[in-house]
């Protein structure tokens, strides 16, 4: 049984992860608008992880017994003066992620709730990986810039993180094994 503190950050939790797959979907249009079609491929991937993040929360608060509530969600910013900035925001949203993430593992060892622990324990190395991730991309940009065809050869980078991604998942179908 989840104490009413853990619930109700759980479901905060589920409705961060939910404006997250927003936010990344916004980004994704806008690079798709701006041509930038190999990045806006990967953010759309990205949106559907992180929708699945909120739907793991969701099937963790039923299988306790307790209600998942979806509350609302401002919209996520739909303009960016470039390609950078965006990938900054992502960062930074990121850590963000990884702040409340900690929090709720300091609530679960406190109270001690050790079932939730187990449970985040993925979540962390989740948020470890993101962080990696999205670091590199933007260490990948200050390292080729935006500037001329540096937007084009980043575009392409990112498109290839997102082949790789799609090629992961077709290896670890059922189908294919």
């Amino acid at each position: 049984m989840l104490s009413q503190a853990m619930i109700d950050r759980l479901n905060q939790q589920i409705n961060l992860e939910m404006f997250s797959s927003h936010l990344y979907l916004q980004m994704s249009s806008w690079c798709a608008y701006k041509a930038l079609d190999g990045t806006a491929t990967f953010l759309s991937q990205h949106a559907d992880e992180e929708m699945m993040h909120m739907r793991r929360l969701i099937d963790y608060l039923q299988e306790t017994g307790a209600l998942a509530t979806l509350g609302g969600m401002e919209a996520p910013p739909t303009e960016f003066n470039s390609l950078q900035e965006m990938f900054e925001k992502i960062y930074i949203h990121e850590q963000s992620i990884t702040r409340k993430i900690n929090d709720l593992v300091h609530l679960a060892n406190t109270e001690p709730d050790y079932s939730t622990l187990q449970f985040l324990q993925w979540y962390v190395a989740e948020q470890h990986q993101e962080e990696f991730l999205f670091k590199s991309i933007l260490d990948k940009i200050e390292l080729i810039g935006v500037e001329g065809q540096g937007l084009f050869f980043i575009d392409r980078e990112i498109g290839t993180l997102a082949a790789n991604k799609g090629k992961e998942a077709t290896s670890m179908s059922p189908a294919s094994a």
